[in-house]
């Protein structure tokens, strides 16, 4: 475990670290990072094939997977199972949920890729992957990272919403509030000097609460 352990801390990425490239064999053929150049990318873990919850997810990642792909995102699994398990697995679930798995997973046997992004934790599990997100930019900067336990299955629309925000970041410039969803108020860049603060409520198109908060449309 403390050999896991100090491979982790060595290798942990961190949010606006580049994201570790790799190759790799999946169920849809071997991959590398960079192939997703231009792209951005959901990178998710899961535990292990033919688990209750992790069925669970591959379903409901498929679900979002249209729409994602309309946000020139791509979805990419990952376990330390082998290819014949990750094809076994699929079948299964398409067999028994009606639902076509199209994104590819990768079979880390070696756990090359887990260790690279920080994905096993010996705390929990010093074999099985982690539930862990990783949202990738199209210049393959690491822009968000989340952990789930693994007994808790992630939420689906979190992860759509996430993308969005990032993407509405990039595209406008501001910032996101709580719970925002697409369609709704972004958060405006704070003033930088007195001047521009009593300057700030008569700006036309912002909705103005105070001096450091305001909002608008996009």
């Amino acid at each position: 475990m403390e050999q896991i352990q100090e491979q982790q801390q060595l290798t942990m990425p961190r949010i606006g670290d580049p994201a570790p490239a790799f190759e790799a064999a999946t169920s849809r053929g071997n991959i590398s990072l960079k192939d997703y150049k231009g792209k951005w990318v959901v990178l998710f873990s899961h535990p292990s094939d033919f688990t209750p919850v992790c069925t669970t997810e591959f379903v409901a990642f498929q679900e979002i997977y249209p729409e994602l792909k309309q946000l020139n995102t791509e979805l990419l699994g990952l376990s330390v199972d082998s290819v014949s398990s990750h094809i076994a697995w699929i079948r299964s679930i398409e067999e028994n949920f009606d639902t076509s798995i199209e994104f590819p997973v990768i079979a880390d046997l070696d756990r090359n890729v887990a260790m690279k992004y920080g994905m096993i934790m010996p705390g929990e599990s010093q074999v099985e992957t982690s539930r862990a997100v990783f949202v990738i930019d199209d210049k393959q900067t690491i822009r968000s990272i989340i952990y789930y336990p693994l007994t808790t299955g992630r939420n689906m629309q979190e992860i759509l919403r996430l993308v969005k925000a990032l993407q509405a970041t990039d595209e406008h410039g501001v910032s996101t509030p709580a719970n925002w969803q697409e369609g709704e108020k972004v958060v405006v860049s704070p003033p930088k000097s007195q001047e521009e603060a009593a300057k700030r409520a008569e700006e036309e198109n912002i909705e103005y609460i105070d001096w450091y908060i305001s909002k608008k449309e996009i």
